[in-house]
């Protein structure tokens, strides 16, 4: 598969979870702006590791779904992804890590409250 942009690993990773979603719901399960949602999109559709369906009701909305590509991929990404994760975390004490957890919850919060960059719709 050519090499993939961040965005469009974060929409691979919302649909691997299950269920189809909409375009919306990747927008807001992603907290990326729309233009980032939308080219990686287009770029999935492009390597044919997703597919998209018109909403019934809405034509402009699409449904996004992993295809029989992005599935296989997923399946062979997560294991990898999940085994980093447990390298780094064993870097940390059970203590540190719940810090760490306690502290990106709080700047979490806080990003989501600041005023958006003009310019940088949701």
């Amino acid at each position: 598969m050519p090499r993939s942009s961040i965005p469009e690993w974060r929409v691979l990773a919302v649909l691997g979870e299950g269920e189809p979603l909409s375009t919306q719901a990747v927008i807001a399960r992603t907290e990326m702006d729309r233009l980032k949602v939308s080219r990686a999109v287009i770029r999935l559709d492009g390597k044919a590791l997703i597919r998209r369906e018109p909403l019934p009701g809405d034509r402009r909305a699409q449904r996004l779904r992993l295809s029989r590509r992005g599935e296989a991929l997923y399946r062979r990404i997560v294991p990898r992804a999940r085994a980093l994760q447990a390298e780094l975390a064993g870097a940390l004490s059970a203590g540190e890590l719940a810090a760490l957890d306690t502290i990106l919850t709080r700047l979490h919060r806080r990003a989501a409250d600041l005023p958006r960059p003009p310019g940088r719709g949701g």
